[in-house]
């Protein structure tokens, strides 16, 4: 699941750097250019020349790399289809049989065992399905491709250093299609940087060791920024007068300034000294959370809004919290109308990103400042009256 969106943003890189970025051409060519960069990487020209014999491109890769309509299911409707009673079985039943290293991992790094279940249980159904492409086609096929050559060029050379050492076959080493590798789905980069031997076999096996993999998804999880011991997301109730444009990620308040304002929590008690946001994943009538620093981290995971906030939710289900009120919700758009109203709103001059059907930050953004013009609840919720109000300044 990771690899359905790395493809959207794994780093933040200039324009500037991505016209320097080389991409396209003869395939050759390409690697070529390849093999010349990696000294620069510290890669010995020799491994690198090993390392991209068997390479070929794979038609296969941008297949999947074009078609990404999932992303486009509202929250609950995603959320449901990911979340099972068997799923929430399992992933209960796994956090009971590798305790001791869920223990060391909350000793060492203060990464909350639902947090790692969920990932797993997401990007690899708890390891049983991690992906067949060849991941040294993947990666340079996909850096051949001029869509997001900066994303995908670095992991090559990461990935030839792990060759080096003997933890790559080129020829046989497979995963996901945007090249993620284990249960967990890590990219070669962070497995250089990451990878942590949790079964004392002296290898770090990420397709075949569970502690393995747990182990290093949780020191992912703390270089990303995670804090130690704190909580990412709680539901919460929402007062009907509240004034919604305080809502998004954009808007940070400490839990207790929230609770001044009227929101309570639905369970339990908010964590009143962090900062968090109010989210609303389909509007004021649906499902509400508060969101702390923790949840931000979620997103160097996977850059879905959708994709976080389910697997932060199905987090806190692993510990034990209630099924979500799912509200009612006023009907959002198809994924044509998405597109649609994506082109209305970069026709007033808003950026959104590409036009793709799925509601991200940018369009959620431009959603929340068109309702605050137009004097609607500004709850960032796109609706067919919206598109329709939209379409009609717009012609």
């Amino acid at each position: 699941m990771r690899s359905t969106i790395f493809a959207a943003l794994l780093a933040l890189t200039p324009l500037s750097a991505l016209a320097n970025v080389p991409c396209g051409g003869n395939f050759n060519t390409f690697l070529n250019g390849l093999k010349a960069e990696a000294p620069k990487h510290g890669v010995n020209a020799k491994v690198a020349a090993s390392f991209l014999a068997p390479v070929r491109l794979d038609p296969a890769v941008l297949r999947a790399d074009r078609s990404q309509g999932v992303f486009q299911r509202p929250f609950v409707d995603f959320s449901r289809r990911l979340i099972s009673n068997d799923r929430i079985n399992r992933g209960r039943s796994n956090g009971q049989r590798y305790d001791k290293v869920f223990d060391r991992i909350d000793s060492r790094y203060g990464v909350d065992r639902g947090v790692l279940l969920a990932f797993w249980a997401f990007e690899t159904d708890f390891g049983a399905i991690q992906g067949n492409f060849n991941t040294a086609n993947a990666l340079v096929t996909l850096a051949h491709d001029c869509r997001r050559p900066e994303l995908f060029r670095p992991q090559i050379f990461a990935a030839m250093k792990l060759f080096a050492r003997g933890d790559f076959n080129p020829a046989k080493t497979t995963g996901a299609w945007a090249g993620e590798i284990g249960m967990v789905q890590m990219l070669p980069r962070d497995i250089l940087e990451n990878g942590t031997d949790g079964d004392g076999d002296g290898r770090v096996s990420l397709k075949t060791s569970a502690p393995d993999a747990l182990m290093s998804g949780g020191k992912m999880l703390s270089s990303l920024g995670w804090r130690a011991n704190q909580p990412w997301i709680d539901e919460v109730i929402v007062p009907q007068n509240f004034d919604w444009s305080l809502s998004g990620l954009n808007t940070t308040k400490r839990a207790r300034d929230w609770a001044a304002l009227g929101i309570r929590p639905r369970d339990g008690a908010l964590a009143n000294n962090l900062r968090a946001s109010l989210i609303l994943p389909q509007g004021r009538r649906g499902p509400a959370f508060l969101a702390y620093p923790n949840f931000n981290v979620f997103f160097e995971w996977n850059q879905s809004f959708t994709y976080v906030l389910t697997a932060a939710y199905f987090a806190t289900r692993l510990k034990g919290a209630k099924v979500y009120n799912a509200g009612n919700p006023e009907k959002g758009l198809s994924g044509s109308q998405m597109k649609r109203l994506q082109r209305a709103l970069k026709a007033r001059g808003y950026n959104v990103g590409n036009v793709d059907g799925i509601l991200g930050a940018k369009t959620r953004d431009a959603v929340q400042a068109e309702q605050e013009r137009m004097n609607l609840p500004a709850d960032a919720w796109p609706t067919p009256a919206l598109l329709s109000k939209l379409e009609g300044r717009t012609r």
